[in-house]
């Protein structure tokens, strides 16, 4: 795999032109839980031989979006993001990070899904470095700091770029989403405050500090035991289906395809190496259940079993410190395998938070200065 991945570097960069559409893009090897992902569900023909789905069916824009070179912190980039605006300046916007090798098709039946739960809010699925987005150093080479300081700034300037692209005077409220790696990135994001008051509360979908670094000690075993290459789409689709990695056929067809690029072979391989981010897999969770207990807005949690709650999140759970939510049935890929059910759980979320949607008293002035007795 690692072997592949190196000799298609380029290949990688060539699919970031500046405008075209890339291929749509989803994976099941995010973080923890989903190597426990393992079945013996065999596809119908009619799975096997659907077509792929694309982006514009779940999203309104694609955008790339130029980062230039700033400091030796911030370096130039290309960032991949599929943007569906909210209606009015005051209707919140769903910022959407994925989990490591996945990408922001991750939630393409969700973000389909909250709109009709919630028609006035937007939806920005982002996706990071080496997963759709490029990065790069001073000196041109492909930025491989994979950090979680790195990632959580990556998800902030997308924000901000995505601001000026839309011509946004500020920023609309702001619900911060992750999944797996995703997930950590967004709580770091919301504890170092980048968003201030414009955060109206994030939600992080199945990974908690506890269950990742346990899974992964046996993360590579699993990246070893997956196919390096599928000899077509339709059979990568259909083994994330097999395995169950994915349960759902549909969530399969929209995301798996951007997962893969084709190689000189006309076979398919994985687009990130998930390998060469190993030296930042400690950095991405340790702390991780601090920082969600402490940061400022509020907090949902998403799991597929309470077997995943670490002691200190138990503690917090307990004290009401955020909501939590499990869905059983579901696998690591929760917002995948049961989106509908994952989006009618964010809308709530979202409506109980969202300030706006508050209706104040009238002030005892007002109420003077219309002639009204008090």
């Amino acid at each position: 795999m690692s072997d592949l991945a190196k000799t298609f570097a380029k290949t990688k960069l060539a699919a970031l032109p500046p405008e075209p559409p890339l291929p749509e893009e989803e994976d099941d090897s995010s973080s923890a839980s989903s190597m426990s992902s393992t079945g013996t569900i065999i596809p119908t023909s009619s799975q096997r031989s659907a077509p792929a789905l694309h982006w514009s069916d779940y999203f309104s824009q694609e955008f790339f979006l130029e980062r230039p070179f700033q400091s030796p912190n911030i370096n130039h980039a290309k960032f991949h993001v599929y943007v569906t605006p909210p209606s009015s300046a005051t209707a919140p916007l769903l910022v959407l990070h994925h989990g490591a090798g996945s990408t922001a098709l991750s939630f393409a039946l969700f973000a389909k899904e909250i709109r009709k739960a919630l028609p006035d809010a937007g939806v920005l699925a982002v996706e990071a470095r080496d997963h759709g987005s490029v990065v790069w150093d001073p000196q041109g080479k492909v930025d491989n700091n994979f950090s979680i300081d790195a990632l959580s700034q990556d998800l902030f300037d997308m924000l901000l770029l995505t601001q000026a692209r839309m011509s946004w005077k500020e920023l609309p409220p702001i619900v911060l989403i992750g999944h797996s790696l995703g997930g950590a990135v967004v709580t770091d994001a919301a504890n170092k405050g980048f968003l201030g008051k414009k955060l109206l509360g994030y939600g992080v979908i199945d990974v908690v500090e506890g269950s990742a670094m346990d899974a992964l000690k046996h993360m590579q075993t699993y990246l070893s035991n997956r196919p390096n290459t599928f000899p077509t789409l339709e059979a990568a689709v259909e083994w994330h289906i097999r395995t169950r990695t994915l349960r759902n056929p549909q969530s399969a067809r929209a995301s798996v395809p951007s997962l893969l690029l084709q190689t000189p072979e006309d076979r398919w391989t994985w687009r990130t190496n998930l390998s060469d981010t190993e030296p930042f897999w400690t950095d991405w969770f340790t702390g991780m259940s601090s920082k969600f207990l402490g940061g400022k807005g509020a907090k949902l949690l998403i799991l597929a079993g309470t077997d995943r709650l670490d002691t200190e999140l138990m503690i917090g759970q307990m004290q009401g410190k955020f909501q939590l939510q499990v869905f059983p049935a579901a696998g690591h890929f929760v917002q995948e395998d049961q989106p509908e059910k994952t989006a009618e759980v964010v809308a709530e979320f979202v409506k109980r938070n969202d300030r706006s949607t508050l209706i104040l008293p009238p002030k005892v002035s007002d109420l003077l200065a219309q002639g009204k007795k008090v």
